[in-house]
């Protein structure tokens, strides 16, 4: 076991190609300068290469596994982890095609370099979009003096507003001109459009060209067969569950919405909702009928105090400490560097990089990345190393970074990710951290968003920015009645967009993209309409990285509310059911089925 399959392991995922691999795949996403992230998405493609011939694709590593399978792995004494490892394994090769005749593997390994290249380029120009639309001060109507003090000007005086995520948040729930709303929710909606129609067109063409060779109908059924979920049909039954059962909460949360509508707002000739006045809608209903104003409440969330009242809650229950340490000579003066320890501070778990702020060229959505797993090597436990990326807006002249209460949310999400690559400890790398079934990845994540409905948690993550004072018991009355403000749309939104992904992925080579994206939103959210000219898969990035998959939200969400409940009972910050869920969730990462 030791020479050969822990020997695989190791190359795989400890080797100094595979951490430098991990580092230049996000140094393609975050590093401010152009050459670095070219030379980056260069090295990212060699090594990729690299890979397939050499490890995923290599025929003598497959024999050297069977070999050991039918000879000394009867005779060695393994653990049920290594054993799972095997079995994995070897599943894994024959999905890779290795028991394939040569000529069909070098097609088929030949395949997987142009998908790796595709994946690579599909993703870089998500990144190097830099779509703004410019208004006049006019149509700024609604939106804060000290966000409009930090937009840009062009030649003609006009405001320009980019495809940012802050930016865009805050246009669409805020600005009172409709045509502004629409104008930005379109630019949004074509990030890296056409140019991403023809690579997303390649990508679902080779991978069911792979699929066919690998012996199944379609990318969807080989990707499925090695999930959670199984088959194609089983998710698609659980869509449609899902679709029924919150179909009659989002008629009522539509006509909520519409009952009076303000001035900016107009339906389509249908009666349905346009898709640059949903976010309008909702704030202007949350301000009216629940006397909240979500940038009101984002002035009690400013970023460090959150993250400081955040790191409280996780010191508690996971019984660990934070040390936040100088970090020069990174790639930007807005990342810092966390350092975690064990509660009496005798072991080093491992280190997380923050890089939270907007900038050109930088991954424009929010996500975790691993640099090196939480493992064993040579007898002792190495700390892991992530990143934590996401595009919080800045301090202005008058006020700090200060996070909406989405904000909160998405931060808590991605800081759960690295927590679980941090304690998810395993012998073989291959199985630490994350390296989970991919719709069960996300539980650990969206279990921990549920605490921010807690009125003790919500008082440990606030302080005005102005006074320190938490939120009050009355503004925290008015957030919990939101819990259940949304779900019938998020969910059904999510179903939609689950929907696409398994439809682009579904048997035939030739998808037109446009009609799956408009027919599933016609299907799944009859009461919203989308504009002709929305191309928002182009600047999907899950396409790619999930691809069939996206029902893994949806699906992880399910058990991810059962482990809360669980643990709801013994109560938020109690370190013995932090710990039972450490040993029997996450402390094992993917060692286990």
């Amino acid at each position: 076991f030791e020479n050969t399959v822990q020997a695989v392991d190791f190359v795989g995922c400890l080797s100094n190609l595979a951490l430098h691999d991990n580092v230049v795949g996000l140094v393609k996403e975050v590093h401010p300068d152009e050459a670095m992230r070219e030379a980056a998405q260069q090295a990212a493609q060699e090594i990729q290469a690299f890979w397939i011939d050499n490890l995923s694709d290599n025929k003598c590593i497959y024999l050297a596994f069977k070999a050991y399978l039918d000879g000394n792995g009867q005779r060695e004494q393994l653990t049920q982890a290594q054993h799972y490892y095997i079995s994995e394994s070897m599943k894994g090769f024959k999905r890779a095609g290795l028991d394939l005749p040569d000529a069909q593997r070098a097609q088929l390994s030949a395949l997987k370099k142009e998908l790796a290249d595709l994946a690579l380029q599909f993703e870089t120009n998500i990144a190097q979009d830099a779509s703004t639309i410019a208004v006049s001060r006019d149509g700024l109507a609604g939106l804060e003096d000290d966000f409009i003090a930090m937009l840009k000007h062009n030649e003609q005086g006009e405001y320009i507003l980019g495809v940012d995520y802050p930016t865009v948040s805050m246009v669409m729930q805020n600005c009172t001109i409709e045509s502004t709303r629409k104008a930005l929710k379109i630019a949004f909606d074509n990030r890296a459009y056409p140019q991403n129609e023809v690579v997303l067109k390649a990508v679902v063409a080779k991978r069911d060209q792979l699929a066919h060779m690998l012996g199944f109908d379609s990318y969807a059924a080989f990707q499925l067969e090695s999930q959670m979920a199984g088959t194609v049909e089983r998710v698609q039954t659980f869509l449609q569950d899902l679709f029924a059962r919150s179909s009659a909460k989002v008629v009522q949360e539509v006509n909520d919405l519409i009952a009076q509508l303000p001035s900016s707002v107009t339906l389509t000739a249908d009666g349905k909702v346009n898709p640059w006045d949903l976010a309008f809608l909702q704030a202007e209903y949350k301000k009216k009928y629940l006397s909240l104003d979500e940038r009101k409440i984002a002035e009690y969330f400013p970023v460090q105090k959150s993250i400081d009242g955040l790191f409280a809650i996780y010191e508690q229950f996971f019984g660990i400490q934070f040390k936040q340490v100088p970090s020069p000579g990174t790639w930007h003066d807005d990342v810092r560097l966390i350092e975690v320890y064990s509660a009496d501070g005798a072991v080093l778990h491992g280190y997380i990089f923050l890089d939270l702020y907007p900038r050109p060229n930088k991954y424009s959505h929010a996500a975790h990345g691993s640099i090196v797993p939480a493992t064993m090597h040579q007898g002792r436990w190495i700390p892991s190393v992530s990143l934590v990326m996401a595009n919080f807006p800045k301090a202005t002249a008058d006020k700090p970074a200060l996070f909406t209460r989405n904000d909160v949310s998405t931060f808590f999400h991605e800081f759960g990710h690295a927590l679980h690559a941090m304690l998810g400890r395993t012998e073989l790398a291959g199985q630490a951290g994350t390296s989970v079934k991919r719709d069960f990845v996300e539980l650990p994540s969206q279990m921990l968003e549920e605490w921010l409905w807690d009125r003790q948690i919500l008082k440990m993550v606030s302080g005005h920015y102005k006074t320190g004072e938490p939120l009050s018991d009355e503004l925290i009355d008015t957030i919990l009645k939101l819990k259940t403000f949304d779900t019938g749309n998020f969910v059904q939104r999510q179903v939609m967009l689950s929907a696409i992904a398994l439809n682009y992925y579904l048997p035939g080579a030739d998808k037109d993209l446009y009609a799956i994206l408009h027919g599933m939103n016609a299907q799944y959210r009859p009461q919203f309409a989308r504009h002709a000219a929305d191309h928002f898969y182009a600047s999907w990035g899950h396409l790619t990285g999930y691809a069939a998959g996206y029902y893994g939200y949806l699906w992880s969400r399910v058990f991810a509310q059962d482990v809360f409940e669980q643990i709801k009972q013994y109560g938020l910050l109690d370190h013995t059911i932090g710990q039972k869920y450490i040993d029997t969730i996450i402390g094992g990462g993917g060692s286990a089925d």
